[in-house]
């Protein structure tokens, strides 16, 4: 989709919102809201935020809550999601912050499918868990208008100012820490500017306008280069690549669990998993966990 025919959009800010995404998606199916222009959302705090598989997400002031609505005809698919990561990946914001950390530091980048963050090197004494920092969290959503796909909701939730406090119930299980913009620049070996809030907006809402684009060219003619592309920028940002992993609650291996080596993603964009015997397998879903190689090396499979 080229700039000249993308919709025009409409940006409307609200102090409070139970949710972005739910609220975006009633006014344009009542409509109130017209499904073939771009929307966008954006509220100070969420009394409701939702994360991804139900989860809560919580929405403290300073930090952004944001939500696009984009037309779309073509069939979803998950590859949307990569290249979502992808794009929020490469954003002004994250660059400045990969260029400004210490050389030794993990990059921020995409763990699959598309959180934003990084892993701490050292694994926790207790678990055996390298925790991934989670700077921000991503949720899609079709809209339905009569019957028909008419398009798609974004929701994008990034701590800029606020760190979200977790609890044992909060964090809702998953091996994962919460971290802000501002926890990273205070960790900066040289002091650099916080961003404000507006210009966030501008930086996400052109990523993922940039990433519908990118996935609406999967079903033209140039399908190869396009599939091609999104797989190497998904590579670039991927903070998953040859960590070792243990992947449990996922349909495709039933009650167990499976431990290998990640090695990317294949072009429909499950997760690839090298397992202790050289067998490659791609997994469609499943909760991650990234443990420590010297107490796992000799496992790959566990009931």
């Amino acid at each position: 989709m080229s700039a000249a025919h993308t919709p025009p959009l409409f940006h409307r800010h609200v102090a409070q919102s139970v949710s972005t995404n739910s609220e975006l998606i009633a006014a344009l199916q009542a409509g109130e809201l017209d499904c073939t222009q771009r929307h966008l959302l954006t509220a100070d705090t969420q009394s409701g935020g939702r994360g991804q598989h139900g989860r809560s997400w919580q929405s403290p002031k300073g930090n952004v809550y944001l939500s696009l609505y984009h037309p779309l005809s073509v069939p979803l698919s998950g590859i949307l999601s990569l290249i979502i990561g992808s794009k929020l990946a490469a954003m002004p914001i994250i660059q400045t912050l990969n260029d400004a950390r210490a050389d030794n530091a993990p990059a921020i980048g995409v763990k699959w499918a598309n959180d934003l963050g990084f892993y701490q090197d050292i694994a926790d004494t207790a678990t055996g868990l390298h925790y991934f920092q989670k700077l921000a969290g991503i949720l899609i959503e079709p809209v339905w208008y009569a019957r028909k796909l008419v398009g798609i909701v974004i929701g994008v939730g990034v701590n800029v100012q606020t760190t979200p406090q977790l609890t044992t119930r909060t964090a809702e299980g998953m091996s994962y820490h919460a971290i802000s913009v501002q926890d990273i620049i205070n960790d900066l070996p040289a002091p650099i500017a916080a961003p404000a809030l507006p210009d966030l907006y501008t930086q996400l809402s052109n990523a993922l306008t940039q990433a519908v684009a990118q996935f609406i060219a999967l079903s033209g003619d140039d399908t190869d280069a396009t599939e091609h592309a999104i797989l190497r920028e998904f590579a670039a940002a991927d903070v998953l690549r040859g960590k070792m992993l243990r992947i449990s609650e996922s349909g495709q291996l039933a009650d167990g669990t499976i431990t290998g080596r990640a090695d990317g993603i294949d072009a429909h964009g499950c997760l690839r998993l090298i397992l202790a015997d050289g067998e490659v397998i791609s997994l469609f879903t499943g909760r991650i966990d990234v443990i420590d190689p010297h107490a796992n090396k000799d496992a790959h499979a566990l009931a």
